[in-house]
């Protein structure tokens, strides 16, 4: 499952899910709702994501290109050893600031 708070001004979007072809959807409709909005500012909290694949690593990029045509920014919080990996081996990472935990990625939106 995933879910949306706000933190202030930021969208966070936490899953407890794999961000794989079998959940992509239901992350893809939650991270819709912070977009409609004009300029998004987004965290996602991989702190409990276990896994990705290209689908969520495909959905990542997306979801970063479209924050950045609408003025936004989006950063990666928490991820586990095994998703910073993924995210290393397909160069992926280099499109994020990756933050230790979601409070401190919110709190970047400030600087």
């Amino acid at each position: 499952m995933f879910t949306r708070t706000k933190q202030g001004a930021v969208d966070v979007i936490a899953g407890t899910d794999p961000l794989n072809v079998d959940y992509v959807d239901d992350a893809a409709g939650v991270i819709d709702d912070c977009l409609s909005s004009g300029p998004a500012r987004i965290v996602v909290d991989m702190r409990q994501i276990p896994l990705l694949d290209s689908a969520g690593l495909e959905l990542l990029l997306s979801l970063h290109d479209r924050c950045v045509e609408r003025g936004g920014m989006l950063h990666l919080a928490g991820p586990s050893p095994l998703c910073r990996d993924i995210l290393e081996v397909t160069g992926v990472i280099s499109h994020f600031d990756v933050f230790s935990d979601p409070v401190d990625a919110a709190g970047s939106f400030a600087q």
